[in-house]
């Protein structure tokens, strides 16, 4: 594809809708990665383990902001 026809797609794309734009970013996510139902089943179980986890209280949630503070004292430490 030439630099011209590059810029005109990517123009086109600009005015689209949001909805469209989400559609085309999913159809070249899977065009990339093909979906793998294994590992789909597999992410979905472990979500709801998470889930279950949450719910019952069996675990403590910590706070995103304070998640990215340690992470971040590690890294300049």
């Amino acid at each position: 594809m030439t630099a011209l026809k590059q810029d005109e797609l990517f123009n086109e794309i600009d005015i689209l809708p949001i909805d469209l734009k989400t559609e085309i970013v999913d159809k070249i996510l899977a065009s990339i990665t093909p979906l793998n139902s294994e590992i789909d089943k597999l992410w979905i179980k472990e979500v709801n383990k998470r889930k279950q986890e949450v719910e019952s209280n069996s675990i403590t949630l910590v706070d995103g902001d304070e998640v990215f503070k340690k992470i971040s004292q590690r890294l300049h430490s």
